[in-house]
């Protein structure tokens, strides 16, 4: 019987599901009102029929209860979140167009707020449910793995050590491979595929020739068992892959990073610009003033420095800041360091307080920084890092920023040894892989709060 009882658990969480919805709006109706003697349901009606005729839709079209078994609880709860919004929004663009049905800000307002906790109050339990269900038997699915070696005898360890995604390891079928521990060849295999017993077969291509995945696609299209490939890349650090097919050859991308999505990178650049012009309206505008006097006052030469710095695929940028240094010959070689006789009086202050990175604000509007990123280095370190430093360059994968992970961290300032460059490229990675706008507004704050405390490392 394949897929036991799947489509009956789709059904219950969708009813589930409006359930949560219409108890929302009925809350944050009542809750607008505030008084049961005022409380008259007439003229919501029409706002729930909207309401739940919008979300199925939605179910239609979107198709939110297709949930993979080995997904986290925390990708199950975003994935629902994402409805969510784009049914505040599609309910919103209905009360906008017809003003005469029920237009209360406030009503909408609860009533979501209500709706984002019903239902993930109900993902949560149906998550808790549907493994504890899986885990003692049910819902369950049979699979074998073809092509026996290392990584076949990780995925049965992984099946053995999570019950709860509901897997019945059948056993190992490999033609060649006379190990003891395979259960048969891959004739077996097909005889227990005519005998229905099977739902998914994983094939170990390290271990298998091309014609004998082939037959057995075929044999799993043939008889409604879905047919699951595994490459080893056990040997490789990456983060996600990503499928691109030229034609028909699919291609596997293992250098796929969040900032390579259109609609992520116009959210950072969105946020950038935002966040730039803030800055420089709110602080930027009356300290950049006095600050310029005070560098003028204090040491000849230019207010503002500029230097030549690697950006964004490899490629250089000036790079502007508040000038804190007299005007020496090694400013594109040598890093400023403690006790640095190059540094001005009011360098070392700018330096400390971070206020001397402020200009770089107009390099992120001009679109080569953004606020948020690994820090650009001189040309000349980039250079030597490159050579001494494994996957450096990867950092420049992405725009660098006016300040990052490694900084929020505390890796900032001079880098008298490898090991320290080593491990700001560390955080540097880890940003790239994982980047969030919740991860930027992350390190702003913990930006904010190394200024507030003053940072030791900052020269």
């Amino acid at each position: 019987m394949k897929y036991r009882y799947s489509k009956y658990l789709d059904a219950g969480l969708f009813i589930a599901d409006l359930g949560a919805l219409n108890l929302s709006l009925l809350v944050g109706y009542f809750l607008f009102f505030r008084k049961l003697t005022d409380f008259n349901l007439y003229p919501n009606i029409e706002v729930i029929w909207f309401s739940n005729l919008a979300w199925l839709v939605l179910t239609i079209l979107g198709k939110p209860y297709e949930i993979p078994r080995t997904s986290r609880a925390s990708y199950v709860v975003r994935h629902i979140f994402r409805f969510v919004i784009i049914h505040l929004l599609a309910l919103s663009g209905i009360l906008v167009l017809r003003q005469d049905i029920f237009p209360a800000r406030d009503y909408i307002i609860y009533s979501y707020i209500f709706f984002s906790l019903f239902i993930v109050f109900v993902r949560l339990c149906y998550i808790y449910f549907i493994r504890i269900y899986r885990k003692y038997g049910f819902n369950y699915r049979n699979v074998a793995v073809v092509g026996y070696g290392e990584v076949a005898e990780e995925l049965k360890k992984f099946f053995r050590l999570h019950p709860e995604f509901g897997y019945r390891f059948l056993g190992f079928f490999d033609s060649r491979n006379t190990s003891n521990r395979v259960m048969g060849t891959m004739q077996n295999l097909i005889e227990k595929i005519n005998n229905n017993r099977l739902d998914e077969i994983y094939c170990c291509l390290p271990n298998l020739e091309y014609h004998e995945t082939q037959r057995l696609i075929e044999l799993g299209e043939k008889n409604y068992i879905k047919v699951k490939l595994i490459a080893d890349f056990r040997g490789f650090e990456y983060k996600g892959l990503q499928i691109e097919t030229y034609e028909n050859i699919p291609v596997l991308n293992v250098t796929s990073f969040p900032l390579d999505e259109v609609k992520n990178r116009a959210i950072k650049r969105s946020f950038d610009i935002t966040f730039s012009l803030l800055v420089i309206l709110i602080f930027l505008s009356w300290l950049l003033p006095i600050i310029s006097l005070i560098i003028y006052m204090d040491s000849k030469g230019s207010v503002f420095f500029k230097q030549k710095r690697t950006g964004k695929g490899n490629s250089d940028f000036w790079c502007w800041k508040f000038r804190t240094m007299y005007q020496n010959v090694d400013s594109d070689s040598r890093q400023a360091s403690i006790n640095d006789d190059r540094i001005t009086r009011v360098g070392s202050f700018l330096r400390r307080t971070s206020l001397d990175e402020l200009p770089q604000f107009f390099n992120v509007l001009m679109g080569n920084m953004s606020v948020v990123g690994p820090r650009p280095h001189m040309l000349h370190h980039t250079r030597e890092y490159s050579m001494k430093v494994e996957r450096f360059m990867a950092r420049h994968f992405v725009k660098p920023g006016i300040t990052g992970l490694a900084q929020a961290k505390g890796y900032r300032g001079e880098t008298p040894h490898v090991s320290y460059m080593k491990n700001r490229v560390k955080f540097d990675r880890f940003y790239i892989e994982n980047w969030s706008l919740f991860l930027d507004l992350k390190i702003i704050f913990l930006t904010a709060s190394t200024f507030i405390k003053g940072d030791k490392n900052a020269v």
